[in-house]
């Protein structure tokens, strides 16, 4: 295809602004479905647990064909935790669709990818989305957008950047806020006008930057990336090089060739550049690397993605139910699908530890991290992991720590108990701000400040609150951060949990487990106000007697329980205790499961206390 009849976009955004519906609405007009076809919302989010969240977790690749122009859609993540998978998706295309919500405006989400965008120097569109809401604020919104554009240097033409105001959910948009549309053609006219065509000389030597791989049962590793210049051939043999590992050459043959038409790939022959293909031949490729021909070995530059914040240690489970409830549970097991995972998400690090049954991970958050262990739990997985942390610097003998930028919108009755929370874990204010009728807050806070916080949050916001963070900078360490003030209510011994033993113990705090769950001695089974553990015996039967009580035959009442999710279990951890996860159960349990041990270990540490 010709070059100037390509146009390659990302679209970028915060979480939750519509970037997967407006792919939707684009793919309906371009004609990749049919008229009495039956489309599903977010289209582009086909992996299970995107659905299930709705939010893009990978960025994905479609294309569409306007007045016989192709254009190649990449839709990215916006959750701050994937930015990663953001940075490497922009090097592919040659101009970004901004979409802004209508009433929430810019957001730490929208700063970043705008940043990253503008400093590759990539066009921009600016989309106001949402505007059939009844809370838009567009005039606002539209002035957020160029004080950001401002504040982030962008030149004169970056600032001139056109907006088009839509609402993706109906389909329809408009090059004037005050005129609805029909339809999305005003929006795919800008993209032809202003996103400029791919530019690279087809007669060059063949070269491609590797942007994001796929797995595929039967081809082996599929590698996505733009063809920067030159032409590829099916059977050609190519050259992987790197531009960070000047020792790398490989050397593979392409076995199949993709280009992108609607939500499927399209096997080709040849490819030319400026086009984005799919190219499988070799496993060994990652994310990064160049693929070129012997003509020409020099790798085209990348960027190293910014350094993980967080890390959390991955163990093979080693509980009493340990083996009972998953397919792979040995450290070779574990080992091999964290060394995966890590080819395939380059802001995500696994090390080895002294044991060969424990292993570091460090990611960029705790929704980084706890979605590969929602994946691994769904393949069969069973390991164990412990509380977050994140990882501290060394500089000039001074100890540093990660920070991020806090944006919070709140109903006005909830902004002194918020600015009560953020005192305790070391927020500072920086700005405070009225957005129609709530409240917007900013602060910069250390990234553990944050750990167990969105519950709490939700909490006392009677969930009307919205908070979204996105890392900042390292900065001098704060100090303690004590957010755990509560202790846990630990199983006597293993057995089967009784009506009778859960009724007693309800009166020491909150159940987190109902009758007849299986459990074992050390395992946390409920929640103390008091800022200190007890152990209860849930497995307590009540003993049969001959003579009959007046109250005996008065049925015993449970409170109902509320089973705690895999992030709220992640929150609710402490530096003592693992949460065990399998494809049946989620358990949190202490590290030290026999109490007496644990109690010697709990006298040791008080006392070290108090002697400091």
């Amino acid at each position: 295809m010709e070059e100037n009849k390509i146009r390659n976009i990302a679209i970028i955004a915060h979480v939750d602004h519509g970037k997967t519906t407006l792919v939707n609405a684009l793919l309906k007009e371009g004609g990749v479905f049919r008229e009495n076809q039956a489309v599903q919302d977010r289209v582009m989010d086909s992996n299970a647990l995107e659905r299930e969240r709705g939010i893009t977790i990978f960025s994905k690749n479609a294309s569409l064909f306007y007045n016989d122009v192709k254009i190649n859609v990449v839709d990215t993540p916006g959750h701050a935790d994937f930015g990663g998978e953001v940075e490497r998706i922009l090097k592919m295309v040659d101009g970004v669709l901004l979409v802004v919500d209508a009433y929430e405006g810019t957001m730490p989400q929208t700063r970043f990818v705008l940043e990253k965008a503008l400093a590759l120097n990539h066009k921009v569109i600016v989309v106001v989305n949402k505007i059939d809401r009844k809370d838009a604020r567009v005039k606002e919104v539209i002035d957020e957008v160029l004080d950001l554009l401002l504040d982030l240097d962008a030149s004169e033409e970056q600032l001139d950047s056109p907006f088009v105001f839509c609402s993706a959910r109906q389909g329809i948009c408009s090059l004037d806020m005050d005129t609805v549309g029909v339809d999305m053609k005003p929006l795919l006219n800008t993209i032809l006008s202003h996103i400029p065509a791919p530019t690279g000389d087809k007669d060059k030597p063949f070269k491609m930057l590797v942007s994001s791989c796929e797995a595929n049962d039967y081809l082996g590793k599929l590698a996505v990336g733009k063809i920067e210049q030159g032409t590829i051939k099916l059977n050609e043999s190519l050259n992987i090089v790197n531009f960070h590992d000047e020792t790398r050459n490989k050397t593979f043959k392409v076995t199949n060739l993709f280009e992108f038409q609607g939500l499927k790939k399209a096997p080709l022959a040849e490819a030319t550049a400026g086009d984005i293909v799919c190219i499988s031949g070799s496993d060994e490729v990652t994310i990064g690397d160049t693929i070129t021909n012997n003509a020409d070995l020099s790798p085209i530059p990348f960027v190293k993605i910014s350094e993980p914040s967080i890390e959390m240690e991955f163990s093979v489970n080693d509980s009493p139910f340990a083996g009972t409830e998953g397919k792979f549970f040995t450290s070779r097991h574990l080992r091999d699908r964290l060394m995966k995972e890590a080819v395939r998400d380059l802001s995500l690090k696994v090390f080895e530890t002294e044991s060969a049954d424990r292993f570091r991970v460090l990611g960029r958050g705790e929704m980084h991290i706890s979605i590969l262990v929602e994946n691994m739990r769904r393949e069969g997985y069973e390991f164990q992991v412990s509380m977050p942390k994140v990882i501290l610097r060394e500089e000039n003998g001074i100890t540093l720590e990660p920070f991020d930028n806090l944006t919070i919108d709140v109903p006005e009755n909830s902004v002194s108990t918020i600015m009560g929370a953020m005192g305790i874990r070391k927020g500072e204010l920086q700005n405070m701000s009225p957005k129609g009728s709530r409240i917007r807050l900013e602060f910069k806070i250390p990234s553990r400040g944050l750990f167990g916080y969105k519950s709490e949050f939700l909490t006392a916001t009677n969930g009307e609150g919205i908070m979204s963070s996105v890392f900042a900078e390292y900065a001098p360490y704060k100090g303690a951060i004590i957010t755990r003030n509560f202790g846990a209510l630990i199983a006597y011994e293993t057995g089967e949990s009784i009506v009778y033993g859960l009724y007693n113990t309800q009166e020491r705090g909150r159940l987190l487990i109902g009758p007849g769950v299986k459990v074992y001695g050390g395992m946390v089974v409920g929640v103390n106000p008091k800022a200190e553990d007890i152990v209860v015996n849930v497995c307590k039967k009540k003993q049969l007697t001959n003579i009959r009580s007046s109250s005996s035959d008065e049925a015993l009442r449970l409170t109902p329980i509320k089973p705690l999710t895999l992030e709220e279990s992640l929150e609710f951890l402490g530096e003592d205790e693992l949460l065990e996860v399998t494809p049946e159960n989620l358990r949190i349990r202490k590290k030290t499961l026999d109490h007496t041990i644990r109690g010697r270990e709990s006298f040791k540490k008080k006392q070290e206390l108090n002697n400091k």
